[in-house]
């Protein structure tokens, strides 16, 4: 009887923990999937270029980051693949809806990048268009007073003018900002990005905001925040890059290969399963990415054999990612599309030639 009582406390306390939610999230191995599964190419695409099918297509890598419920977070502190994060480590200073949007839409930018890159690697028309400045991320320096901007701002706005002047893109910004030095006083109209009580998405605010200096370049003023990217690409051809649910740009690499391989004869992997993560900006450089560890776990798991990752990445982060790996994945960091081209190259690879049809 006492066993058997034991077992059912046990089993209730199991029950109990699982139903439990904690504000407490994972950071844990993802997937490594074919970045060629989705890919889509319209009757217009294909009118322009040809399409050349991935023979060994490059993976790119996720990282789970879920609610956990008490037992959850108990299996996780026992899991050294999972990391076991606080609200504060998790979002920092936005919510999880703010998060949430933000990632979507830098995936969605991290998409026309890669377009971008890959098109003017071979040769093609592509150019880019700046959006809206939104406010991604707030800039507090120590001590803030009252009309800083991060405690003025909220992630998710829109600033659309300074001191009276038009602002609808950073473009604009820079040029009024130059006339002003730290400290100065200035009135920003920002379109909010939630709207409280109902109000028209149309509404607008006017917040007066007080200069800071920049932290690298202290005589450079700045108000106190890190724009989202919302520039679009104008481009000669559109090529559909599914994503479901997927936020954030660090895919950026993966998608710029796939693309380069579809669009041009050979196989670019040279037969050896590639996995590739890292952003990817316009002048072709790869970004450092978050959770590498546990993105090294989903590439050995995938059975790649090659991991690309940015150069960028701290040692640290590389050492964990190499031991997570273990010793069937080889690891090599890249600072640009150069060095990840001449590593595929060294494989084998057929390397890039150019696109068949001429635009």
């Amino acid at each position: 009887m006492p066993i058997l009582t034991v077992a059912w406390i046990g089993l209730i306390a199991i029950i109990a923990a699982s139903l439990t939610p904690l504000k407490l999230w994972e950071l844990a191995p993802g997937s490594a999937e074919q970045v060629s599964n989705r890919l889509s190419f319209d009757k217009a695409a294909l009118s322009k270029v040809m399409r050349y099918p991935a023979k060994t297509p490059v993976l790119f890598v996720t990282a789970f980051g879920s609610k956990l419920t008490a037992l959850d977070a108990f299996a996780g502190a026992l899991d050294k693949d999972v990391d076991v994060q606080s609200y504060k480590e998790r979002y920092g200073t936005s919510t999880p809806t703010e998060q949430q949007r933000l990632g979507y839409q830098s995936m969605t930018t991290a998409k026309q990048i890669a377009e971008y890159v890959a098109y003017t690697r071979l040769g093609l028309e592509a150019s880019f268009v700046y959006g809206d400045i939104i406010v991604e991320e707030l800039v507090c320096l120590d001590n803030p007073g009252p009309l800083s901007g991060c405690k003025q701002l909220q992630l998710g706005d829109t600033i659309t003018e300074l001191d009276g002047e038009p602002t609808p893109t950073l473009l604009d910004l820079g040029p009024l900002m130059a006339n002003h030095k730290p400290g100065d006083i200035v009135t920003l109209t920002i379109k909010p990005a939630d709207i409280p009580g109902g109000a028209s998405s149309t509404d607008k605010y006017v917040k007066r905001i007080q200069l800071i200096a920049d932290p690298d370049t202290p005589t450079r003023p700045i108000i106190g925040f890190i724009p989202a990217d919302t520039r679009t690409v104008q481009l000669p051809f559109e090529v559909g890059i599914d994503t479901d649910r997927i936020g954030g740009p660090s895919a950026g690499l993966a998608f710029t290969l796939a693309l380069l391989d579809e669009l041009t004869p050979g196989d670019l992997m040279g037969g050896v399963r590639v996995a590739a993560t890292g952003t990817i900006e316009e002048d072709e450089s790869v970004g450092a990415i978050g959770a590498l560890a546990q993105k090294a776990v989903a590439v050995k798991a995938a059975g790649a054999k090659v991991f690309l990752v940015p150069k960028g990445q701290s040692e640290e982060e590389l050492a964990d990612a190499r031991r997570a790996a273990g010793p069937s994945v080889r690891i090599e960091p890249v600072a640009n599309l150069t060095e990840a081209l001449a590593i595929l190259e060294s494989l084998g690879g057929s390397g890039i030639s150019n696109a068949t049809i001429e635009l």
